[in-house]
């Protein structure tokens, strides 16, 4: 485990002694930080790294790499009052996310064009407490011409099937989406779509009720896989990169079993509000858990985490996406659908996770190590020299009652108010400094 950037033993900014999360092994050790990056690690915790300043970790601590959520609607600019940059990225870092990639849409102008980019990165620039990038999105207004958008520096591009809840975003048919998987695959860009048969999914509302349970049916977990599968097979048409969104069904992990057993080039992720609640334990009319695809049962959760520990799925990410009260009133046919877990989200994973008999370790390779590699951002997701000091204090075992009031995103709006979760975020290092706003360099570029 030891190791030395350079072989010397040049003073250290920050030096972390006690039990660190190195190589899927939390085990006593010291980590050397100087500037930005990760200078020294040694296995010995007393270790002879030399340091403008030493942090002792208390025996209940344990350092370890910074969240990477690639999947998070920040709504800025045009519906603001919805999120926003500076509101979404602190509470991230409150809630041990160093790196948050934002979603196309809710935006507006949504992210289709690089002028809609670079609007987004000049707002941001000046408000990111995170490394934050951007997601590029696909509709039938920019089919043909996505290289640009790329070329600009967006991750990705996102495409919907069924209609994305903004008229501004369109959906594409499957003919269109085989178009823009090969204009993808020309340049070698990477697809990610949120995949449900629009013929499935029940338009009329009034057969939504008060419970859960009667909108999740709305949206029955065959519409999701249905989907999967006609995807998987223009994935095979067309070599295009492709990683399914928000999974919530047992019927498309096992989709994704057979697409990656033949070699697809294929990645999903899945969410904690489906691997930690379940729509048989909602209660009637609480539209704080509205969300699309839905909540699904104990049995379709249990799939989910076999998926997980198989590596079928390979991540997991929040798919925050957060509104108003106003926009969140009414039943659960009309509420705007979106879970906002950004800064509770890590947490509730691994509190289940535990419960389950896995492990911190698990978490942080589903929620950081595989989320930054998906994305290729190799200077993070583990504990390694030469990597970006994005890193965590967290007290695993100590538990909090979520307080949505509380919490530092715009709307207290959550799902998980008043949940018993593990995990308490003592500090959270952002290339080797405290969270602060109006740092430029934070704005990421693919």
């Amino acid at each position: 485990m030891h190791n030395n950037d350079d072989g010397s033993a040049r003073t250290a900014d920050e030096v972390f002694r006690g039990k660190i999360l190195i190589n899927g092994v939390v085990s006593q050790a010291s980590v050397g930080i100087t500037g930005e990056t990760i200078s020294q690690v040694c296995e010995d915790p007393a270790g002879s790294i030399a340091s403008k300043r030493e942090t002792l970790l208390s025996d209940d601590e344990v350092l370890i790499p910074g969240v990477v959520d690639t999947h998070v609607h920040i709504n800025e600019p045009g519906r603001t009052e919805w999120e926003g940059f500076d509101y979404a990225t602190r509470a991230a870092a409150y809630g041990g996310i160093t790196t948050v990639i934002d979603m196309p849409l809710n935006s507006n102008p949504p992210t289709l064009s690089v002028d809609a980019l670079e609007l987004k990165q000049s707002i941001a620039a000046g408000k990111a407490y995170t490394q934050l990038g951007f997601w590029g999105g696909v509709d039938g207004s920019n089919l043909g011409h996505l290289k640009p958008l790329w070329d600009a520096g967006v991750f990705g591009f996102k495409a919907f099937l069924s209609p994305s809840g903004v008229e501004e975003y369109g959906s594409l048919s499957f003919d269109q989406l085989e178009d823009a998987m090969r204009e993808i695959a020309d340049f070698g860009g990477q697809l990610i779509i949120h995949a449900e048969e629009p013929d499935e999914l029940m338009t009329d509302p009034t057969k939504i009720g008060q419970s859960y349970r009667s909108f999740a049916e709305s949206r029955p977990a065959k519409s999701e896989s249905d989907a999967v599968e006609h995807v998987m097979k223009l994935v095979e048409r067309t070599g295009c990169k492709t990683h399914i969104l928000h999974v919530s069904s047992g019927l498309t992990v096992s989709v994704l079993a057979d697409a990656k057993a033949s070699g697809l080039p294929v990645t999903a992720e899945t969410c904690p509000h489906y691997l930690t609640l379940d729509c048989d334990h909602i209660p009637d009319g609480n539209t704080a858990f509205k969300c699309c695809p839905p909540i699904r049962s104990l049995q379709e959760q249990n799939k989910l985490w076999e998926g997980l520990v198989d590596g079928t799925i390979d991540m997991v990410v929040t798919d925050h996406s957060p509104t108003t009260a106003r926009m969140k009133a009414g039943t659960l046919a009309s509420a705007w659908g979106g879970v906002s877990s950004l800064q509770v989200g890590f947490r509730a994973v691994l509190t289940s996770a535990m419960q389950r008999g896995l492990g911190l370790a698990d978490v942080i390779r589903w929620m950081s190590t595989n989320s930054s590699a998906f994305v290729g951002l190799h200077d993070r997701g583990s504990i390694t020299v030469g990597n970006r000091a994005d890193l965590v204090v967290l007290k695993p075992q100590e538990h909090f009652i979520v307080d949505a009031a509380k919490l530092s995103s715009r709307n207290p709006i959550s799902a998980f108010d008043g949940k018993d979760l593990q995990g308490v975020v003592v500090r959270t290092l952002i290339g080797g400094a405290e969270p602060t706003a109006s740092r430029e360099h934070l704005i990421l570029r693919k």
